[in-house]
């Protein structure tokens, strides 16, 4: 049980900041698209909210692995 609540934890963490990092990645590219003199700005606030989307993915695998080994 301790192993399928791992993978639920792992599978269920990893949707949200894909879909997250899909719709920043569009966003950013249809902005460049719209105004292409502020792709630098626009390009490191995505970098920047790309990294916090990250950050709750690996939140995620650390609880997965709280789940499993303790």
């Amino acid at each position: 049980m301790r192993l399928l609540g791992a993978a639920i934890a792992v599978g269920f963490g990893a949707i949200g900041p894909g879909i997250a990092i899909g719709l920043i990645g569009a966003s950013s590219v249809e902005a460049i698209g719209r105004n292409p003199e502020a792709s630098s700005k626009i390009q490191t606030f995505a970098i920047v909210t790309i990294a916090f989307a990250e950050a709750i993915a690996i939140y995620t695998l650390v609880i997965a692995l709280i789940i499993k080994f303790v």
